[in-house]
């Protein structure tokens, strides 16, 4: 070897050992500059890639998991979470994931897809975000009637997989901190070494959800009339949950005939209805003939918004300013 060359080795390999002391390796820990907290480095020292059905769901997974989770949502912005199908690419992304945070209750996409997904990778962690929570039917749905009705609604909270239960758990900020909790034990069994780091995560942001809730009842405190008219029943849990009437213009999924519309005009008269809320992944039409109808308007709100607390003000301040 040229003896020139010996120096310059020597020095190399001595600044390749100080870089690689300084730098943190699988199970050591490193502090998070933001939140001054000590997180263990997973054993690929990357972020664990979390998947999720629905945007609001993203949030709540990134609030636990913090710079320790990346999420993936299989369903984009604007698609309708009832009937679309994942493409293969997309599908390739998803099978990346350690844990999968589904709904759980209703959503045919993940009747379909789920059983294909887990023969892509049967190691992820499958987490049903609805687990725990009292599921309800779907207000365009709420008719059985007579006898065989009990037995009927007792068999639907019996099996979650029943069609006409209503998915949107998440707009109900009391079902909200349910999903949370679920999203927590999720990401704890999977990394178990940052569980400590979850718990804080959570339970910082289950003092947010409290407060949005003290904040929407204050909002909606002190209004007699509590109805309110949508195009697609999105709302049920929120109106359950804050003691309103969600009117559904949709009948069973299917734009409403003539003469449901009529009825429709004639119900929102009798309540004093005046606004019809609408989300973009749903049809105006029907809403806007109702609202021409009754003199009022179309307003959209969106319950598929990821920035879920700051959605939910915006929300809950438009319901409050159209509720009599």
């Amino acid at each position: 070897m040229n003896l020139k060359i010996l120096p310059l080795l020597v020095l190399l390999t001595v600044g390749l050992s100080l870089f690689a002391s300084g730098c943190t390796g699988p199970g050591d820990s490193r502090v998070n500059e933001s939140t001054g907290q000590e997180v263990k480095v997973t054993e690929s020292g990357e972020p664990i890639v979390v998947a999720v059905s629905v945007l609001p769901q993203a949030e709540f997974v990134e609030k636990v998991g913090g710079d320790k989770i990346k999420t993936v949502v299989v369903i984009p912005p604007g698609a309708d979470p009832h009937t679309y199908e994942p493409s293969p690419r997309e599908l390739g992304e998803v099978s990346q994931a350690r844990m999968y945070v589904t709904v759980g209750v209703d959503m045919p996409f993940e009747k379909v897809w789920i059983d294909r997904f887990e023969s892509i990778n049967s190691e992820t962690l499958i987490i049903n975000s609805s687990n725990g929570i009292k599921l309800k039917e779907l207000a365009a749905h709420e008719h059985d009637e007579g006898e065989g009705a009990e037995e009927h609604a007792g068999e639907l909270e019996a099996d979650h997989e029943e069609t006409g239960l209503d998915p949107h758990i998440w707009t109900s900020p009391a079902n909200a901190k349910i999903m949370v909790e679920n999203v927590y034990e999720g990401l704890a069994k999977i990394d178990p070494g940052n569980e400590t780091y979850y718990a804080q995560n959570r339970d910082a942001y289950l003092k947010e959800l409290d407060a949005l809730d003290a904040r929407i009842r204050e909002k909606l405190e002190g209004k007699k009339e509590r109805n309110f008219m949508v195009y697609h029943p999105s709302w049920g849990y929120f109106a359950a949950d804050y003691n309103l009437t969600m009117i559904p213009v949709e009948i069973e999924g299917k734009e409403p005939s003539a003469q449901d519309l009529a009825e429709l005009v004639d119900l929102a008269k009798e309540k004093q209805v005046k606004v019809i809320f609408v989300q973009s992944q749903f049809s105006t039409r029907s809403a806007q003939a109702v609202a021409e109808e009754i003199g009022g308007e179309v307003i959209a709100v969106d319950p598929l918004a990821k920035d879920y607390i700051a959605n939910m003000d915006n929300v809950s301040d438009v319901f409050a300013r159209n509720l009599v």
